[in-house]
């Protein structure tokens, strides 16, 4: 079973990634893939990029990459001045030479900003990428790291400020502090200057829960006076997608909210909103307001079904602001954003009117903490062919009718003029309609259009139409860009999803091979032209792509890939997945996925001719281990195929890193497809 590659300090594993890095260097370092790097990295680098900034206090917040900062720097502007690229924009921390100081590569992964003093944060810096980050206390007014402030070991890690002095601290830093999981599982009341470890216990979630989690509402929320209590919720995430909420009663303990364990929840100081993701008390879907009086016997009042959806509908986003709750529902992939006025009793949801060439809707705060801000959202739409639009929408005035004001777009990436999207529908083994969206560049050739797919179909996971100058790089070389909404994914809500659940799990791959065999039957392309790739849980798709039904690709490329589905729950990580994927220690379940595990479905070059597979992953991704992809690769090997195979240094899970780090990436994918798919 080549388990030595789950060593990574092993010598054979050293060699066998240094050999196998080589090998495909070799094959796709051409000058074809120097010019598709530096055009990505230049794409990231633009200056006259969209800016979609974040308030804090009296400045708007903006993290920006160049050529002279490839990690990056946080700048700043006032308040009141146009966020231009041409602004006099302030760099208030620059992690380039943060990292050339510390001798490591710590990424920007966000910011923690607290309520009480909002130029106070916690710096969220990834290690490398990985999932292990510092929380760093940083003051953004005098721009400096807070002397002898919080500053906490690289762990699995989150955290909420509770008080001008103190956090609610989960650090997995060890086995104890840590779920069987491996996420972050008691919450400590952390002082500046206290270790973790000694810090008194705030809450704790079982040893077999995935994490525990904090949120605090300051009293400043709903006008109350610094000093007075605050709500404070505690979260045991069961399983992902699986939560038990409790928030701090008059009496002090724990109780729990009267609540669906299978729901998505946001609340504020006087109601919660969730989604049920079952029927157990509305239709699975449904979108559902209930009255919230936190320091009573009952904490939750009566409840409204805010929306019920109907066939191929699903609540995409949602969110309660101080007096507003505002939802995006998919209609069949359509988006439609509605608003509802929570001063007005007996309100209802108001449809806001859309730019109707949005192919997809989202929005998120102005400010970093609504508690000292105002209600003002900032919407981005976009699409396919769409460059990425920002709209403010104001709802501080409840007189107001409230409207999108343009703030500015994306610069255009690629020249779409004669290029096309087109939403369609595969039908599935079981007749099941899937929705996918093709788009075409301006010339093709009837049944000879070169296809990447693009698929995940996992743990509720929605895609969604993105603007991408990497795609547009691809329509740009005559390749057409598909994307499938397949089943394990959330896109049509909660039941497509658990349909594809555990042993349901061959339906999402049904689902996909569908699309493919449907772009054969209009007559867009050919097996040989098409090429599948996802990575993380599209990984595992993607390779079973390569495993069951290689008669319909011509290439395959997976990254970071779940690949071996009877060990995976032996890396801590994996024991979050089981309630997706099922228990590799109960035999049923077993039996299930070894029916479709990559791994375990190699067959010898002489039974079987794959189409050409390349398998990227990352040395220190801490979520799905790098001997997946090794073993997998491997076992090719044996078996007398040819993979190509390549293992970054870096990047975590998400490929995190600089901006040439990110473009040489997604370059080495296209160049694996110029020598498979574009030669037909």
């Amino acid at each position: 079973m080549n388990l030595f590659l789950e060593t990574d300090n092993d010598p054979k594993t050293i060699a066998f990634v240094a050999e196998r890095n080589e090998h495909s260097d070799r094959q796709f370092r051409t000058p074809e893939f120097e010019k598709d790097r530096d055009a990505l990295k230049a794409m990231i680098e633009r200056e006259d990029r969209l800016i979609v900034p974040v308030r804090r206090g009296k400045w708007l917040f903006d993290f920006h990459r160049s050529k002279n900062n490839p990690f990056g720097i946080w700048r700043r502007l006032p308040v009141g001045q146009e966020p231009r690229p041409d602004a006099p924009w302030e760099t208030v921390f620059d992690f380039d030479a943060f990292c050339e100081k510390e001798g490591k590569r710590w990424i920007y992964s966000g910011a923690v900003t607290s309520p009480y003093e909002p130029t106070r944060v916690l710096l969220i810096l990834s290690d490398g990428g990985s999932d292990q980050v510092r929380l760093l206390e940083f003051d953004t007014e005098t721009r400096t790291i807070v002397e002898g402030g919080f500053d906490t070991p690289p762990a699995r890690a989150h955290a909420s400020w509770i008080s001008p002095d103190e956090i609610a601290y989960f650090g997995a830093a060890d086995e104890n502090s840590a779920t069987r999981s491996g996420w972050p599982r008691v919450g400590r009341r952390l002082k500046r200057g206290v270790p973790p470890q000694d810090a008194p216990i705030l809450f704790e979630a079982d040893k077999d829960d995935v994490t525990g989690m904090a949120g605090i509402i300051d009293p400043l929320f709903w006008g109350g006076k610094a000093g007075e209590r605050g709500i404070e919720f505690f979260t045991n995430v069961h399983d992902i997608g699986k939560a038990s909420i409790h928030i701090r009663n008059a009496s002090g303990s724990l109780q729990r909210l009267d609540l669906p364990k299978e729901s998505d929840t946001d609340y504020n100081h006087t109601h919660v909103l969730w989604r049920a993701k079952t029927a157990e008390r509305h239709p699975s879907g449904s979108l559902i307001l209930q009255d919230f009086l936190p320091f009573t016997a009952e904490p939750l009042g009566k409840a409204r079904v805010l929306f019920t959806p109907r066939e191929g509908q699903s609540v995409a986003q949602f969110a309660l602001l101080k007096t507003w709750a505002a939802f995006v529902v998919s209609d069949r992939m359509v988006p439609k954003f509605f608003l509802l006025d929570l001063t007005k009793p007996d309100g209802k949801p108001q449809e806001l009117a859309l730019p109707e060439e949005l192919q997809s809707v989202g929005f998120r705060l102005l400010d970093a903490d609504l508690t000292l801000g105002e209600e003002i959202l900032t919407v981005i739409g976009q699409g396919f062919l769409l460059p990425s639009s920002a709209y403010s929408l104001d709802l501080t005035d409840h007189d107001a009718t409230p409207v999108l004001v343009p703030l500015g777009s994306t610069p255009v990436y690629f020249d779409a003029d004669g290029m096309q999207s087109e939403l369609l529908e595969a039908t599935s083994e079981d007749g099941t309609k899937v929705p996918y969206h093709i788009v075409l560049p301006k010339t093709w050739t009837k049944g000879e259009l070169p296809v990447l797919m693009y698929g995940y179909g996992g743990f509720e996971v929605s895609l969604s139409p993105v603007y991408s100058g990497a795609y547009g790089l691809w329509l740009g070389q005559g390749g057409a860009f598909v994307q499938a909404y397949i089943r394990g994914g959330g896109e049509l809500g909660p039941d497509w999803h658990k349909t594809a659940k555990g042993k349901g799990r061959h339906k999402a791959f049904e689902d996909f091979v569908a699309v493919a065999r449907d772009l054969v039957k209009r007559g867009y392309t050919k097996p040989s032209r098409i090429a599948c790739n996802g990575g993380s849980n599209g990984g595992l798709l993607t390779s079973v792509m390569l495993t069951r039904y290689p008669q319909d690709f011509g290439a395959v490329w997976t990254s970071v890939p779940v690949i071996d589905m009877s060990r995976f729950h032996l890396f801590p990580s994996g024991k979050a997945w089981m309630d997706e994927y099922g228990n590799p220690d109960v035999a049923e379940d077993l039996e299930t996925m070894l029916a479709y595990s990559p791994l375990h479905q190699v067959k010898p070059v002489g039974e079987i001719t794959y189409p050409p597979v390349y398998i990227d992953s990352s040395t220190n991704d801490d979520r799905v281990h790098p001997s997946h992809a090794r073993r997998f690769a491997k076992r090719l090997i044996d078996s007398g195929h040819e993979p190509f195979f390549h293992e970054y240094g870096s990047g975590g899970h998400g490929g995190a890193g600089d901006s040439g780090e990110l473009a040489a990436r997604q370059a080495m994918g296209y160049s694996f497809l110029r020598k498979t798919i574009m030669k037909g």
